[in-house]
């Protein structure tokens, strides 16, 4: 049991074999509401991996602790309950792909009000309020392929966030817009993080950035003479 949204310790996950080999490991993680936290490190260093493995996407080989809020997630994840943690993390956990991962077949709104099940969809109110915050109302009517960059990323940050996680993650938010709008995403990805009442953690190559936002940088270290890489918070 714990207080905080989401809780690890010694969380891993091995990638490739042989000299190919990289351990990623989520030392220790309390993430608690309010906080706002930049993952920070170079392309290669696992920061995607170990987003997955903090949105449940991806399993961890071995765990010594992992909860979301009083979800024993290493339970769920060791009896292969993989509809339970589905149901999981479509309710509690937000997630913004760096290139906004929108289903090209639907307009912007109906990919934002796409339902978690059929007794919880989003309300149309919701959904237009989003729009507004995230300055997309002309285009919610249109497909993903007739907008800009930035108009997709902004429809998937309120995808992200319509169902008022208590988790946001973010991978490599800006890394598919324009520089001049790298520092407008992240402004949004906070306001929308501050509406939701959820727990930000995004991964970024850019820690200058997250810092003007007054984001908590965190660096993925590197260890094992780069044959793994280490995340923990605090620090």
């Amino acid at each position: 049991m714990t207080s905080a949204l989401l809780s690890a310790q010694d969380v891993r996950r091995r990638l490739g074999r042989g000299e190919d080999r990289f351990e990623v490991t989520v030392e220790h993680l309390a993430l608690s509401r309010g906080d706002r936290i930049a993952m920070v490190g170079p392309s290669g260093c696992g920061k995607s991996t170990l987003l997955a493995l903090l949105s449940l996407a991806l399993r961890p080989d071995t765990a010594s602790a992992f909860y979301l809020a009083d979800i024993d997630v290493r339970d769920l994840w060791q009896r292969r309950r993989l509809d339970a943690l589905g149901a999981v993390r479509a309710r509690a956990v937000g997630f913004v792909p760096q290139t906004g991962g929108l289903l090209p077949f639907l307009t912007l709104r109906a990919n934002i009000a796409l339902p978690l099940d059929l007794l919880h969809r989003p309300e149309p109110a919701r959904v237009e309020h989003l729009a507004v915050l995230l300055d997309i109302t002309g285009a919610l009517d249109r497909l993903p392929a007739d907008v800009s960059v930035g108009q997709r990323q902004r429809a998937a940050v309120a995808r992200a966030v319509v169902h008022r996680p208590t988790i946001l993650l973010a991978d490599e938010p800006t890394a598919s817009v324009h520089p001049a709008q790298a520092e407008a995403t992240i402004r949004l990805l906070v306001a929308a993080a501050e509406e939701a009442g959820a727990a930000l953690l995004i991964a970024t190559h850019d820690s200058a950035l997250a810092a003007a936002r007054s984001l908590a940088t965190v660096p993925v270290r590197t260890v094992q003479r780069g044959a793994g890489s280490v995340f923990a918070w605090p620090c």
